[in-house]
């Protein structure tokens, strides 16, 4: 028994700076993910006839026809982004992006080949820090926080 409590011991104060730490985590986590999302939409939109032609012969979006999806997807990635940063709507922000990011890995099957192992490993970690923003929220330093204080205060 001594030995679980010297162990506790030694973590509560790393426990500690992990607290203090954690709404600069958030923070740098959330403005990681909408930087790569936002470059996505603004390449999207740099070349849209390009866009257009990924959508039609590359990507496999499910149910939606090709154009109605590449509007969509580009949408998510410019408008979603901001949001994410602010921490406005933080967990619908995360959870949409993460919507936008598994549709990507699902539409398009180049992603899992083994000439880039990297590609989709990116994916996977994009998804997991946006699961991690929808359980968790965005942390202390949001809009969210700020509105939230304010409507209690009344």
């Amino acid at each position: 028994m001594n030995a679980v409590v010297r162990l506790y011991d030694r973590f509560t104060p790393l426990a500690a700076l992990a607290d203090h730490a954690q709404p600069l985590l958030l923070l740098a986590l959330r403005v990681f993910i909408a930087w790569v999302f936002i470059k996505s939409g603004l390449t999207k939109i740099n070349d849209w006839d390009t866009t257009l032609y990924l959508f039609t012969e590359e990507y496999s979006v499910p149910l939606l026809p090709p154009a109605v999806a590449a509007v969509m997807g580009t949408l998510g990635e410019l408008a979603l982004p901001p949001l994410l940063v602010l921490g406005l709507a933080g967990r619908f922000a995360a959870a949409g992006l993460f919507v936008v990011n598994a549709m990507a890995v699902l539409s398009y099957p180049a992603l899992w080949g083994f000439d880039c192992p990297a590609a989709i490993q990116s994916h996977f970690w994009w998804g997991g820090g946006l699961l991690l923003l929808v359980a968790f929220g965005p942390g202390a330093l949001s809009a969210d926080r700020l509105i939230g204080r304010r409507c209690a205060d009344g």
